[in-house]
């Protein structure tokens, strides 16, 4: 599926192919809850980064989180490049060099027409603020941390074709 976004500003848009474009992640870590300003995100959508493409790339700003161990509670620099408007600030996708053949649009900055996903994943509840409701469906999965099920896997469990 052909999948198109833009920022809020409209300085920056993008295009790119995905296999796999059910927005059903819905993540409440404390990176999403502060780079987008809410509690939870259906943001873990699949793209081929080879079909990527940028216009405004000069308004995109790259932020690298930091990621604080609970365990030891030594703070690293993520490897994932969250991807901005400079000019508005509205999240665009992630990319991550431990998968470089992906990017991972986030569903909000997206315009294409996203399919209704027949269930959805929380995850890293164990990060979720107090103050934020978890707002889920029966048939919808709940994780601490973060499921071992991949997207691809998600999609393929589900028999979800690619809707074009």
């Amino acid at each position: 599926m052909r999948l198109e976004g833009s920022c809020q500003c409209g300085k920056v848009r993008f295009r790119l192919e995905s296999a796999h474009p059910y927005p059903f992640n819905v993540c409440y870590c404390g990176i999403c809850r502060k780079t987008a300003g809410a509690g939870g995100f259906a943001i873990n959508l699949s793209g081929d980064s080879g079909t990527l493409e940028v216009e405004g790339r000069e308004h995109i700003t790259i932020y690298r989180a930091k990621v604080r161990d609970a365990e030891s509670g030594e703070t690293r620099t993520s490897s994932g490049e969250r991807n901005f408007c400079s000019i508005c600030g509205s999240m665009l996708w992630l990319w991550a060099p431990d998968w470089p053949d992906l990017i991972h649009p986030f569903a909000s900055a997206v315009d294409t027409p996203l399919p209704v996903p027949p269930e959805r994943t929380h995850l890293m509840l164990g990060s979720k603020a107090a103050w934020v409701g978890v707002r889920a469906d029966p048939q919808d999965k709940f994780f601490e941390r973060y499921p071992s099920e991949s997207i691809a896997a998600w999609h393929q469990r589900l028999g979800l074709e690619r809707p074009d």
